[in-house]
């Protein structure tokens, strides 16, 4: 028979808490659980019966956090970090050149450059499995909290984190936002104001995605109106397509647009004032320290020390078309 301390602190239980406490919705929390939504709130009523007193309570159709909810979920972000750091110093002291590593990206960045550096990473490091997630912002903070993935490769900085403490960050590049049209009396302007680049529809990032939050956030602090996008797509390549095609509107990161030249109807520019934020990685605190962790680290500065990431983008591009 379980103890109550394994019925309250068993995996499973504190998953689904977490994730509840998360979205504050039991049907959202039941699908992204994978389970019914009848056995999300059985298991919720068990744990509940356990601690001896409701974790939420509803104002409405909203869900919140009680007071016993607030202290169950700071002791099982306790328990995690706990947990992670025990993970963490127990991997540093293993092997530089055996292992794996989970990376999770960012799904609206170009991957093709570190496609190219894992391919040539495994001709010399043959022992060590890398793993490449492509996730959104909020799957990539979920796996770095639970310890399953090692590495992020996203966009800084990033609001969607209110606790910074357990995490460190390395710089890749800084990126500028570029203005991507067809309309050829700008066609001369090598920097458009944001009020200028309503002269057509446009096609964006999904919302909740980082950069339309960026361009959004943008327009809203130079008092713009908002672009009108027709059309919502999740990569780079997909929004050029279509931009091309549809000839309207865009926004893309510099490097990528550099690396992949428009059609002779297509023309870029920099927004004034200008869009910046940085390509980086994103780590928990001393997971540079494990050994393969800091060996892959240290190759990827030395792979772009040889070549600008801007350069390996146009290179690996141009030798794949």
């Amino acid at each position: 028979m379980k103890s109550k301390q394994e019925a309250i602190f068993s995996s499973k239980t504190l998953t689904y808490f977490l994730q509840l406490a998360d979205t504050m919705n039991y049907t959202q929390a039941a699908q992204i659980l994978g389970i019914t939504q009848p056995a999300l709130t059985q298991q919720i009523k068990k744990l509940e019966h356990t601690v001896g007193a409701p974790l939420f309570y509803s104002v409405g159709k909203k869900l919140r956090l009680s007071d016993a909810g607030y202290t169950m979920l700071k002791a099982t972000h306790n328990i995690n970090e706990v947990l992670n750091q025990a993970t963490d110093e127990i991997q540093q002291s293993t092997s530089a050149t055996q292992g794996e590593i989970n990376i999770g990206m960012l799904a609206s960045i170009e991957s093709r450059v570190f496609e190219d550096f894992i391919t040539k990473y495994y001709k010399q490091q043959p022992e060590i499995k890398i793993t490449l997630h492509t996730l959104t912002r909020k799957e990539i903070w979920e796996r770095l909290e639970n310890n399953r993935i090692d590495l992020a490769i996203m966009y800084l900085p990033d609001d969607s984190i209110k606790n910074w403490k357990p995490y460190e960050s390395r710089k890749i590049l800084n990126e500028d936002l570029l203005f991507i049209h067809h309309d050829q009396k700008l066609s001369k302007q090598r920097k458009i104001k944001l009020k200028d680049t309503l002269n057509a529809n446009w096609v964006t990032y999904p919302e909740g995605y980082y950069l339309d939050g960026v361009l959004r956030e943008a327009y809203k602090n130079q008092l713009v109106d908002v672009p009108r996008s027709v059309a919502r797509f999740t990569t780079p390549d997909q929004i050029r397509r279509f931009a091309e095609t549809a000839m309207v509107n865009t926004a893309l990161p510099a490097s990528y647009v550099i690396s992949h030249p428009g059609s002779d109807q297509t023309w870029m520019a920099r927004f004034d004032p200008a869009i910046n934020f940085d390509l980086s990685f994103v780590f928990r605190k001393d997971k540079d320290e494990i050994p393969r962790i800091n060996t892959f680290l240290s190759a990827f500065d030395d792979y772009l020390n040889e070549e600008s990431y801007t350069e390996r983008l146009r290179k690996v591009i141009g030798n794949q078309n």
